[in-house]
């Protein structure tokens, strides 16, 4: 009885013009899920979000577009937008983009935060303003968001801003943990440059644990 099922579902799939391979890939295709919001910001740390869309084969388009434009879900806005600014299976449309991702920074995102003041630093999509990127690059970091720290003690250290904010930043780099070990020796260069700016009472200061 089970060959002449398997023969009959072999020429179904004949008479539909399909073979096993598409077969195969149709239910590959009919089982993928939406991420997770733990999944999607682990997925945007690595920054390898617009990649796993394009892995879905751009079939979970419609679902992240409600999550971010009904739902206004932060981690989905940042999405949604980096899809439009870098036309990721939809057209480009950089103006909605860019507004999704300060949607996403105005809703507290730490990843949203960076980036948007890491555009306006670089000068991505918008002119460059430093002033602005120390606002939202100073939110990213008192969140816990380590590149954003690290961008905002470049930045300081190449004397724009206040130099009232180098105790805080140098605060959050020495306490910052990190098992990258490029990262690792970026921090203490930071450190120690900015050691060099300090006067030792406010450096061993900022050196105190974190109550």
């Amino acid at each position: 009885m089970r060959r002449f099922l398997c023969a009959a579902v072999f020429a179904s799939m004949l008479l539909s013009g399909l073979g096993w391979a598409e077969e195969v890939r149709i239910r590959q295709l009919e089982a993928v899920q939406l991420y997770t919001q733990d999944e999607l910001l682990a997925l945007i740390r690595t920054n390898s979000h617009l990649r796993r869309v394009q892995d879905d084969d751009c079939q979970l388009v419609r679902d992240i577009e409600a999550r971010a434009d009904i739902m206004k879900l932060p981690a989905y806005q940042f999405l949604w937008g980096d899809m439009l600014a870098y036309a990721v299976c939809v057209p480009r449309d950089i103006e909605r983009g860019w507004q999704l991702m300060q949607d996403a920074a105005a809703q507290g995102l730490p990843e949203g935060l960076e980036q948007v003041g890491r555009y306006y630093h670089i000068g991505r999509f918008v002119q460059p303003d430093a002033e602005k990127a120390i606002v939202y690059l100073r939110e990213a970091a008192a969140l816990g968001n380590l590149p954003a720290t690290i961008r905002l003690a470049e930045i300081l250290l190449g004397d724009v801003g206040s130099p009232r904010d180098y105790e805080q930043v140098y605060r959050w780099l020495h306490h910052s943990v990190t098992a990258d070990r490029t990262t690792h020796q970026k921090i203490s260069q930071l450190l120690r440059k900015f050691e060099q700016r300090m006067p030792d009472r406010v450096v061993q200061r900022a050196r105190r644990p974190v109550s």
